[in-house]
């Protein structure tokens, strides 16, 4: 109920712990003036669609990129902002609740608040609904005080996670002119964020004095890309999840004798089974990006899952632990096709119970074969994407028919002499959401609200909330500002009902990339040797608190501080070349440029985003 949004929480004596807690900043967020230096304008990383998303955001297309410095930084150009008049900001959870989502509410009022104690910030109610409805509560420190790095979104709730119509938008433009808003912050994933980039276009060409800014909130791990490292509530999920299947695994290995199927949330992209599998090594993974890749069928899965149980029983092991993203059952080709008829049929308003009859021949074997609970999932109407159900399909359900029957059926001819199979299927997914944040996730969060305001007061309108080098300590990370459109692409792999549109697309597991290959290094020693890991719960205090998530780690994402070191080499090269240096100094430097010239012409004609 709206009466409940933002009442006071009965907190335990660890929830009041982590109440007091307060994150530090980078001190280039610190002090009561802003220091901003303005980078280079920003293109997309695929270059075929840039004509194309130039063309649909002609108002936020190319805009710069943006660094706040520190107090002491001296860098040329650099603008230090200190006449900060009161603003009118709005803010709104519009993706699905994800840990650490309350704390960018703090930062960003703690930043109003800061530079001028006049400032209000109004969160909206129930999310988008509560925008386009202009439900408000004003945010207040004592309404802050017991959601201080506590999980959930009921500070202020969330509903649906689009602005997408045009009703919508008219709708949100309304609610922002009405409020008289200087800015609007929202807080979401890859969709959100797509929808705060077409927001931030439809207020610049309406002259809407509103500034749209985009913070990066989604458990699934999947808005990734050369600006943005990570996501708020990627490293809880992961570590609350990687507890529950070590305890899992350590079940498993105590009775010996039950295979364990266990499915985690992350919507289409495996990033969550894949950082999980890192974290409690368990014996198997199947990651949907491997089976697209390889097309790999519902049997071919079931093969291969049978194969791997009969290897571990010729070491007279017959336990396990298995685990599946819940983007799987889209990866599958066949299912996929699938899905994709029902969901036409659905669109086209026939009815559930007459579907079977109207599916192409080949869809309805398929059908027609598969468990009636899959049946029953697979005609739940589609997501607003034209995704299914994903949280609602029990794919590991599927599987372990599958391989208790293709088991029994190796048992029966001889083929396989081990004991009998035995499944316990679990779904790991909201157990998760709503925890507790851990550290990096709080700390992360806070940052994020502050260079929200940060962004707001420098004026600008369609960016995203960046922090880079993030593997290590908060004092050096590096915080700055985005275009969204600088993260858009287009696709054209008949994968989405958006084909063609410029969105922020949610960035899958890269089967090229390190920490696939870190996984790929341990698969055969995971399925054979248990060596099962226990991470434990979060960790608030001692060791393990200031861990990171093993992929942010290993991959080398610091794409901001190489694109400054660039133009460092770019500044020395012009004091170097000036008129009335050498001839060998002059043809030496052109004959470098030429080269380096030729190659990043070639690579980006590509689309090379490496």
């Amino acid at each position: 109920m709206e009466s409940d949004y933002g009442v006071p929480r009965e907190l335990s004596p660890l929830q009041k712990s982590r109440s007091i807690y307060h994150p530090d900043l980078p001190s280039c967020l610190q002090g009561t003036t802003v220091r901003v230096e303005f980078g280079d304008a920003t293109t997309v990383a695929d270059s075929a669609g840039a004509h194309a998303i130039s063309q649909s955001f002609p108002h936020t297309y190319g805009q710069r990129l943006v660094h706040f410095l520190k107090a002491t930084a001296k860098v040329h150009g650099a603008q230090v902002i200190s006449d900060l008049p009161a603003m009118r900001v709005g803010v709104v959870f519009c993706g699905r609740q994800s840990p650490g989502g309350h704390n960018v509410v703090w930062g960003l009022h703690e930043a109003l608040k800061i530079h001028n104690p006049k400032s209000i910030l109004l969160g909206f109610l129930g999310g988008s609904e509560g925008l386009f409805a202009q439900r408000t509560l004003e945010i207040t420190d004592n309404i802050l005080s017991t959601y201080k790095n506590q999980g959930g979104y009921d500070l202020l709730g969330r509903t649906k996670d689009q602005i997408r119509t045009q009703e919508q938008v008219n709708a949100a433009m309304a609610a922002c002119n009405a409020l008289k808003l200087d800015g609007l912050v929202i807080i979401g994933g890859v969709t959100s964020n797509t929808d705060a980039a077409q927001l931030a276009e439809t207020f610049a060409e309406a002259k809407c004095s509103t500034k749209v800014v985009g913070v990066p909130v989604t458990l699934n791990g999947d808005l990734k890309n050369q600006f943005v490292e990570a996501n708020v509530g990627f490293d809880t999920i992961c570590k609350v999840n990687s507890q529950l299947i070590s305890n899992v695994c350590t079940d498993a290995l105590s009775a010996e004798k039950y295979y364990y199927f266990i499915r985690l949330m992350g919507r289409k992209a495996s990033h969550v089974a894949l950082e999980c599998t890192l974290q409690s090594h368990p014996n198997m993974v199947i990651l949907a990006e491997e089976v697209a890749a390889s097309n790999l069928t519902i049997f071919d899965l079931t093969k291969q899952i049978c194969d791997a149980i009969q290897a571990r029983a010729e070491q007279e092991k017959y336990h396990g632990v298995i685990l599946l993203p819940e983007g799987l059952i889209e990866s599958i080709p066949e299912v996929y096709a699938l899905l994709q008829e029902i969901h036409s049929l659905l669109r086209r308003g026939v009815s559930v119970d007459k579907i079977s009859k109207q599916l192409s021949p080949w869809a309805s074997a398929l059908f027609e074969f598969l468990p009636p609970f899959i049946r029953k999932q697979l005609l739940l109407y589609p997501e607003s994407d034209d995704s299914a159900q994903l949280s609602q399909i029990e794919i590991e359900k599927l599987l372990a028919e599958l391989v208790e029957a293709e088991m029994n059926r190796r048992q029966k001819e001889g083929s396989y002499k081990g004991k009998k199979f035995n499944a316990i299927c679990h779904f790991f997914g909201y157990q998760a959401r709503g925890s507790l944040p851990s550290k990096f996730d709080c700390d992360y969060a806070y940052v994020l609200g502050h260079i929200c305001y940060h962004i707001l007061a420098t004026g600008l309108n369609g960016y995203m909330a960046t922090v880079t080098n993030l593997k290590n300590p908060s004092n050096k990370w590096r915080c700055g500002a985005a275009p969204i459109t600088a993260m858009l692409s287009i696709k054209h792999d008949g994968r989405a009902m958006t084909i063609g549109k410029p969105l922020v697309h949610p960035a899958t597991v890269d089967l090229r990339g390190k920490v696939y290959e870190l996984l790929r290094q341990n698969a055969r020693k995971l399925l054979l040797d248990d060596i099962y890991r226990n991470p434990g719960p979060l960790q608030f205090d001692g060791p393990g608190v200031e861990s990171r998530v093993v992929s942010l780690r290993v991959e080398d994402l610091d794409y901001m501080g190489r694109i400054k070191e660039l133009n460092e080499y770019l500044d020395k090269v012009r004091s170097i070349v000036k008129p009335g240096c050498s001839q060998d100094v002059v043809k030496a430097a052109l004959s470098a440029m030429s080269s380096v010239t030729s190659i990043l012409s070639v690579m980006s004609s590509n689309g090379s985003s490496a």
